[in-house]
């Protein structure tokens, strides 16, 4: 049975929608206005605890949350999957990351699957960028550049 949970954080409200089988969505709230210093001590391990340290501008490693992309092709999975291994703080381009998949000609294809990435941040989608600039993001551009000054340590409470 599916589930639907609230996710309170200092930058705005996330939706996060589980499976039996782990989170299958996360929807970002509208881009935060401001930033404010917030202890994020104070929450547990579960994925409000990770979102919340992570977006304070502590390194936090996503793995462990289970993730279903079972109603995805197969191609879709293999992108995501593969994608959650990029660490925190890099960056790769889209060939970058169509050749790691296997298939060097496919970027369009690769920015089309992350295009949909049904949870960012928990699959950094947002690490992805194009060769001459930041590329897409579904949440836009300017969460890309936010979470990724973030990780680069730009942006600090």
């Amino acid at each position: 049975m599916d589930r639907k949970e609230k996710i309170e954080t200092p930058v705005g409200t996330f939706v996060a929608e589980f499976s039996a089988k782990g989170l299958r969505r996360l929807i970002l709230p509208d881009f935060p206005s401001a930033f404010f210093p917030f202890n994020a001590g104070e929450y547990g391990q579960g994925l409000k605890g990770l979102l919340v340290e992570y977006l304070s501008g502590k390194k936090v490693d996503f793995s462990l949350i289970p993730v279903d992309l079972s109603d995805l092709p197969p191609f879709s999975e293999q992108v995501l999957l593969l994608l959650r291994e990029i660490p925190y703080g890099h960056r790769v381009t889209y060939s970058q990351l169509a050749t790691m998949v296997g298939s060097p000609k496919a970027c369009r294809a690769v920015g089309q699957v992350l295009k949909r990435n049904p949870v960012p941040i928990v699959i950094p989608c947002h690490r992805v960028v194009a060769k001459g600039g930041l590329g897409g993001f579904s949440s836009g551009l300017e969460w890309k550049r936010w979470l990724l000054n973030l990780e680069s340590g730009e942006l600090r409470p």
